[in-house]
């Protein structure tokens, strides 16, 4: 029905400020009645870090920063959901605008800055859904004016450790900062044992032992790749995100608000962010799952990262052109590429053109 509608509202949508238009679709969203995932093929379940995934398709982090709204999207047909990024302390963000839409290219440029109500509040919303089903993921974040960034990730995991179906650790936005210093291998080994030592106390006191995962800028030069996989593999992180949105412009841009300071998502960013992901997974060798994102907006795309080495996928940017009913596209069409390649699953796919893709480079 909302994706029936879609083609009618896009045009009064999009008239908006895209802040407006994204707070809006939320609180049309939470007045909706909780409705039954769509049935899907169950071929396309997938497991991965101890989870059992329904399907392969996420929302990724930035739609939904405090849990307003987790149930409705898996209604959507998600097989899983990832809130965030909370921060602690509530956090106001950067001042506005920073949130632009650039049609052209069917992409978007964002500078928000970890803008969200804190993880109390966003805590007490999981816990209120708790006993319902379906996976949703938290990603953690550190506050801006934050004297000790690494303890924030940590507090963020104590916080969550009861409700969150896994973690997401993001040092890979762009709009704090400071924020992608983490990467460097120092910082990021003292910030990943500090993260996992929390995970592990949780689980030592009775709680489920929630995977904790790793998501990754597609800037870092394959130097500072090797560190970022060095560190993950060394620490037990239990998955790696390729990637956050990109500091990059390609030329190709025809959109005004690609003079913006911020970071680059939606389509401009799908070949960048899935060469990164074929370099980290033939680095991996298999040691992780990996979670392809950026630039996802068909079943073609979401194959595309799957054959470059991801075992699932997240999209957002996609959302706000395609409209709601682009996840139940997606499906219909990985369902029929397992009936076109012959396979079982889609765990057959994954990493198949992972050297071909690393081989292209990553664009402009």
């Amino acid at each position: 029905m909302i994706g029936a509608l879609w083609p009618l509202v896009r045009p009064a949508f999009h008239a908006l400020d895209p802040e407006r238009a994204h707070e809006a679709t939320l609180a049309a969203l939470e007045l909706l009645p909780r409705g039954r995932p769509p049935a899907v093929d169950p071929r396309l379940a997938v497991e991965a870090f101890g989870l059992h995934f329904p399907n392969p398709v996420g929302l990724a982090a930035g739609f939904d920063k405090d849990a307003r709204v987790p149930d409705a999207m898996l209604g959507l047909g998600f097989g899983f959901v990832e809130i965030g990024s909370v921060t602690p302390r509530p956090q106001a963000g950067n001042p506005k605008p920073r949130l632009f839409r650039l049609a052209e290219d069917r992409a978007v440029v964002n500078r928000m800055g970890f803008n969200n109500a804190g993880a109390s509040e966003a805590e007490s919303r999981l816990a209120r859904r708790a006993g319902r089903p379906g996976i949703v993921g938290v990603n953690v974040g550190a506050n801006k004016d934050s004297e000790d960034r690494a303890a924030d990730y940590a507090l963020g995991i104590s916080a969550f450790a009861r409700h969150a179906s896994f973690f997401v650790v993001n040092i890979s936005s762009p709009n704090t900062p400071g924020l992608r210093d983490l990467q460097a291998k120092a910082a990021l080994d003292d910030l990943a044992a500090r993260a996992i030592e929390t995970r592990d106390k949780a689980a030592a006191q009775g709680l489920p032992r929630r995977p904790v995962l790793l998501k990754i800028a597609p800037d870092l030069d394959l130097l500072g790749l090797d560190d970022v996989v060095e560190v993950a593999r060394a620490r037990g992180f239990d998955g790696l995100i390729v990637s956050n949105t990109t500091l990059a412009r390609p030329a190709t841009l025809k959109g005004a608000a690609a003079k913006e300071a911020g970071g680059l998502s939606g389509a401009p960013l799908m070949r960048r962010s899935t060469w990164m992901l074929a370099q980290a997974h033939l680095r991996m060798e298999g040691a992780m799952p990996l979670v392809g994102v950026g630039g996802v907006a068909s079943g073609a795309d979401a194959l595309a990262k799957i054959r470059a080495g991801a075992t699932l996928v997240e999209l957002y940017s996609g959302l706000v052109f395609e409209g709601p009913d682009l996840v139940r596209r997606i499906l219909a069409e990985l369902s029929a590429t397992l009936g076109r390649e012959g396979v079982g699953s889609l765990a057959a796919l994954v990493g198949r053109d992972a050297q071909a893709v690393a081989a292209e480079g990553p664009g402009d």
